[in-house]
């Protein structure tokens, strides 16, 4: 019996619609940043522009929330063209919002969730640690009750994009919890805006590849 593992209509149409926006729009600005080491904010604001209008932006979310709703293989497909252009570039000009946004409350999908879709807001994932990266019960940050808020201290690092994002989904360990192997950190992620007292981005790494990239 024979199985046909060729691509449907729809699959090809958003492989051509996404390889031609690369090699359009992103590649010819890919020498700039070699060069420079620096993704202009106006040339961002101006291909993300570009991206939303193509249908691009935010294709990994649901239909239901304004996404493009790709299912695994068609958001793969949709990856590997990305991936053949500068980090720098289709990092931060075709915005992928963290899915973790999908499990907010609705308040906090008002605040976050749908501008990141909108293009009006964009986030960063702040898990890893100097000593902790694949092992996040390993983190050291905490959170704090104080009252209704929450304290946070420790510091975060490798996070992309976080010098352009808006806020941050910060991991932190806020307690214990009972688990079949005993007791264990409980990590709970918090929202922090960028501004907010005591939240400061420092600059990053130096990368050899990735050029204009910064986390």
């Amino acid at each position: 019996r024979s199985m046909n593992f060729s691509l449907t209509a729809e699959q090809s149409l958003i492989i051509d619609t996404t390889r031609a926006f690369v090699e359009t729009e992103l590649y010819p600005h890919e020498a700039e940043i070699e060069r420079t080491g620096i993704l202009r904010p106006e040339l961002v604001s101006e291909l993300k522009a570009k991206a939303i209008e193509a249908g691009l932006y935010a294709a990994n979310m649901p239909e239901e929330v304004g996404g493009a709703g790709l299912d695994v293989l068609t958001w793969l497909l949709y990856e590997k063209e990305l991936g053949k252009t500068s980090y720098a570039l289709h990092w931060n000009c075709v915005g992928r919002p963290s899915n973790i946004l999908l499990a907010g409350t609705a308040e906090q999908r008002e605040k976050y969730l749908f501008p990141c879709i909108k293009g009006e807001k964009s986030d960063c994932l702040a898990m890893t640690e100097p000593g902790a990266g694949s092992d996040l019960r390993g983190m050291k940050m905490t959170a704090v009750r104080d009252g209704s808020d929450f304290v946070l201290n420790g510091a975060k690092h490798f996070i992309s994009h976080a010098d352009r994002a808006d806020f941050a989904i910060v991991f932190a360990a806020s307690g214990e919890e009972e688990t079949p192997r005993g007791k264990k950190k409980l990590i709970t992620a918090f929202f922090v805006d960028k501004g907010h007292p005591g939240f400061t981005v420092r600059e990053g790494y130096k990368n050899v590849s990735h050029r204009g990239y910064t986390n």
